[in-house]
């Protein structure tokens, strides 16, 4: 099936949806029909074959804009209702948006909390409120992120809220072989998690450290100076020698000797 690629509101993943007669043209918005109903989303790619996870029912009319803008208001009215009864009661949850779709007949209740929490009680009364089913979904602390935006250490918005569709697997081997300090405070982004940016280099540092010595490993050069291995520079292709004199070292690769 022809589709085309395009994001929702509050997040970065591009989703595929069918679409009939002419394609809507990139950056544009659109109405689609998605589980939940009728939600309003802007095409992010242009067309390509794949499979659909729902259908573009139209281009996006003045009024669409306008009445999403109007539903948009009326969840955050919402929101700060529940908060105000949850910090009433007791109940340790955030909640960080309320979202209705187009067709105002669903709401999403976005929410985080560090324990377990059943906040199913406020389903009838929230239900009344908006006149829509009611849906809770928990974000984890990189969700979370990635649904109210931020910037990161870069000093950019961070990759989670712009584009990154999905969170790939990081590990703190990945800052090692980096040879990046391993200080929570350099390392975690503002979800408190390892940097998602620590894996897009991470296969270029590798192949730099195959042709390298490991560290603490003992090493002689091409002048008969030897000594223990005590920093990799994979970058410049150097490392930093220990000799058996007590002084420090740096020597190129090429410097070392193979046997």
């Amino acid at each position: 099936m022809n589709c085309v690629g395009v994001r929702f509101p509050h997040s970065p993943k591009i989703h595929d949806y069918g679409y009939s007669g002419e394609p809507p043209p990139v950056d544009s918005w659109v109405v689609v029909r998605s589980p939940r109903g009728l939600e309003l989303a802007k095409v992010r790619s242009s067309p390509h074959p794949g499979r659909a996870a729902g259908q573009v029912v139209r281009p996006a009319t003045p009024e669409d804009l306008d009445k999403h803008a109007r539903l948009k208001a009326r969840g955050e009215d919402i929101q700060w209702w529940l908060r105000a009864r949850l910090r009433r009661e007791g109940v340790r949850a955030k909640v960080l948006g309320c979202s209705f779709t187009l067709d105002g007949n669903h709401i999403v209740v976005h929410y985080a909390a560090e324990e377990r929490i059943d906040l199913r009680r406020w389903v009838g009364e929230l239900g009344r409120m908006s006149g829509a089913r009611v849906e809770f979904v928990a974000l984890g602390p990189r969700d979370q992120t990635a649904f109210l935006g931020t910037l990161g250490a870069c000093g950019m918005e961070a990759c989670c809220s712009t584009w990154l569709g999905e969170f790939a697997q990081v590990s703190i081997r990945m800052a090692r072989d980096q040879q990046l300090p391993l200080s929570p405070e350099k390392i975690s982004g503002p979800c408190g998690r390892l940097l998602c940016c620590l894996q897009y280099e991470h296969e270029h540092y590798q192949e730099l450290l195959a042709d390298l010595p490991r560290k603490n490993a003992r090493v002689c050069s091409l002048q008969g100076v030897c000594g223990k291995v005590a920093k990799l520079n994979p970058l410049s292709g150097t490392v930093e020698v220990l000799t058996e004199e007590g002084s420090l070292v740096t020597l190129h690769k090429s410097e070392l000797n193979p046997g």
